[in-house]
């Protein structure tokens, strides 16, 4: 099923929302990209930033079943949602 824009950005916001809840999980993606927890906070509603999120919990199969599950949503939902925010194009490789 097709998601809009603005669902996107919605799960994107869950998506970040549900990281920082995750108090093994979340110093491992500041880890992974560098990130302060004050560029955390202020990320928070930056759809790009959103985008970084959905990319590091597609990067685990239990990070996606834990998300989705704790949100009521669909296992394909992080990856449309990504899809849809900026730089989620989908990746061809040849």
């Amino acid at each position: 099923m097709a998601i809009s824009r603005e669902a996107a950005e919605m799960i994107g916001l869950q998506a970040v929302a549900w990281l920082a809840g995750e108090d093994e999980l979340l110093p491992v993606f500041l880890g992974a990209t560098g990130a302060s927890e004050a560029e955390f906070r202020t990320g928070l509603s930056d759809p790009g930033f959103q985008g970084a999120v959905l990319d590091f919990i597609l990067m685990d199969d239990a990070w996606v079943r834990g998300f989705c599950e704790s949100h009521d949503l669909g296992y394909e939902a992080p990856r449309e949602a990504r899809a849809l925010l900026p730089g989620g194009g989908e990746v061809h490789w040849t």
